[in-house]
């Protein structure tokens, strides 16, 4: 038993508009299959993608704080010129600059039209084969335990951990990797962005629910009424759901 992380869910008072910006800011196409709006390498709502962790903007009625987000994307570049042209263009679509504590590094933080941060990365040896979104990346206290809990949760394999930071990616070598970092700063609103996982062909959602909160989640309750996905916490309060397969 294992879940697969299939997309992230970005909370947005206007998804269309969002949903547009992440699509040129990746290169996707977006699909709109009902209320929220989808980013995906092939367009459509196809999940789980066999090489990519997708984009799902959902609307909602309140705007993002001024909280930083304890989840954002890594996007990757290929050489110095294009990181500069990506920037430049996502700032010509509504990004602005954010300053996070980051000092002087060779990336560039932003922000999309509604504030949410992502970094536009140096070119890295490592991420030539990921795709667009080089990584998923989450505040953490703890990157050990997060990586224990994760590579329980799910399928992919660990690759890096230390005190500092902890990396895993899909068993199959295949797209963005999902990195814990430390910070120091600790969870004080919802989450703004979170991951959905999908279980496999087969496997039971409600069972794999009740693994996960045997490895330490919590359910989660955020008014979603009767839902067919499974709302809950990892076990530093990162807010998270179980896909029912469609």
């Amino acid at each position: 038993m294992a879940l697969r992380p299939v997309m992230v869910n970005i909370k947005a008072l206007d998804a269309p508009a969002v949903g547009r910006f992440w699509a040129e800011a990746l290169g996707w196409p977006a699909y709109s299959p009902g209320v929220t709006t989808y980013v995906a390498p092939d367009g459509g709502l196809v999940w789980p993608h066999p090489a990519a962790v997708c984009v799902d903007v959902v609307p909602v009625p309140g705007p993002k704080t001024a909280t930083k987000n304890r989840m954002h994307l890594d996007l990757a570049t290929t050489s110095a010129s294009h990181q500069a042209e990506l920037v430049a263009r996502l700032t010509a679509l509504g990004a602005t600059p954010a300053r996070v504590g980051q000092g002087d590094v060779p990336w560039t933080v932003l922000a999309d039209p509604e504030g949410n941060e992502f970094c536009v990365l140096e070119p890295r040896e490592s991420h030539r084969d990921t795709g667009p979104i080089a990584r998923v990346v989450v505040d953490c206290a703890d990157p050990r335990a997060m990586a224990r809990f994760w590579g329980e949760a799910m399928d992919w394999t660990v690759h890096e951990v230390t005190d500092e930071h902890a990396v895993l990616r899909s068993a199959k070598g295949v797209g963005t990797y999902l990195a814990f970092l430390r910070t120091p700063d600790v969870k004080t609103v919802p989450d703004r962005v979170h991951l959905d996982l999908l279980p496999y062909p087969g496997d039971d959602p409600a069972a794999e629910a009740a693994r996960l909160r045997a490895l330490g989640a919590t359910g989660l309750d955020i008014g979603q009424g009767d839902v067919p996905w499974t709302c809950l916490t990892d076990p530093e309060g990162h807010e998270f759901c179980i896909l029912a397969p469609h």
